[in-house]
């Protein structure tokens, strides 16, 4: 922490049940010179990946469905997301993460996948950085059905679907994650289908 306008004056856990939730008050220095006492609360729950699996010869796209809870208590009927494959880092570097989650979520083992960038999501409220990927899949690369792992209470549906009607799907609303929006944008706009 390098920032010579913040001064943080306290760190209060509030909860470390599922992940860490800290309240902490600090000072901030305005442009004006003059500090200010700011209050915030701060959700950590590690940084994550996520990659888009895409095939350039057929046009189609590898995405997931599974529940989502917090989506759920905000008006999503059903709680369930079409998403890009991705998961927390715990002690992994990303791209070990990855690669990981590739072939426990889809089924498919990736060889090489590149990556493009790193995001705040959400830098208002949640520490997590995304370490965003992109790979290309094929028939062979299928190792086994996927779904998540049982013993993290995963229930993942595997769907291959062409890139235009995952494009169509972000107009209409069915897909509404911002990572997945993120990496189909970055295929379209590269050209990659």
């Amino acid at each position: 922490m390098q920032n010579p306008k913040v001064k943080i004056n306290s760190v209060e856990n509030l909860s470390s049940n599922w992940y860490k939730l800290d309240k902490v008050n600090f000072q901030y220095q305005t442009k004006d010179g003059k500090w200010q006492n700011q209050s915030r609360e701060s959700y950590d729950r590690g940084d994550g990946a996520a990659i888009l699996l895409y095939n350039p010869t057929k046009k189609t796209v590898i995405l997931t469905k599974q529940f989502r809870m917090p989506s759920y208590l905000n008006e999503n009927e059903d709680g369930m997301m079409i998403e890009v494959c991705a998961g927390l880092l715990d002690a992994d570097d990303a791209l070990t993460c990855i690669k990981k989650e590739a072939e426990e979520e889809t089924g498919y083992k990736i060889n090489n996948p590149k990556k493009i960038f790193e995001i705040y999501s959400t830098p208002g409220a949640v520490t997590e950085k995304i370490h965003y990927f992109i790979a290309e899949y094929n028939n062979e690369m299928k190792m086994n059905e996927g779904g998540g792992l049982e013993e993290e209470t995963e229930e993942i549906e595997v769907m291959e679907l062409l890139f235009s009607k995952a494009l169509e799907m972000i107009s209409t609303g069915e897909i509404c994650d911002a990572k997945t929006i993120i990496l189909l944008q970055y295929a379209k706009i590269n050209e990659l289908l």
